[in-house]
């Protein structure tokens, strides 16, 4: 079993959250999903080694981008105004 977090940057609402968690627990071997709105963390549980690649397609493909690594201490900068759902 692996684990890894990453920073999802545009989740506004419960929404955003239920698209991002979907679309990460569709990505093949993935047990897990935990997203915290708040501080936009993502935590993925898979049965073997995580596939940075397919979490990192899925939040893109559920309207969102992963933080990279220079960009977490920054929080959102960067982050574009409105729902990445659409729902503002």
């Amino acid at each position: 079993m692996s684990t890894a977090t990453y920073k999802v940057v545009g989740m506004t609402c419960g929404h955003c959250v239920n698209s991002v968690t979907e679309e990460v627990g569709q990505v093949p071997g993935v047990t897990d999903v935990n997203v915290d709105l708040a501080t936009g963390g993502l935590t993925v549980s898979t049965v073997a080694d995580v596939d940075d690649g397919a979490v990192r397609a899925a939040v893109e493909e559920a309207g969102y981008q992963v933080a990279e690594p220079a960009n977490l201490l920054a929080g959102a900068s960067g982050q574009t105004s409105g729902c990445g759902c659409g729902c503002s």
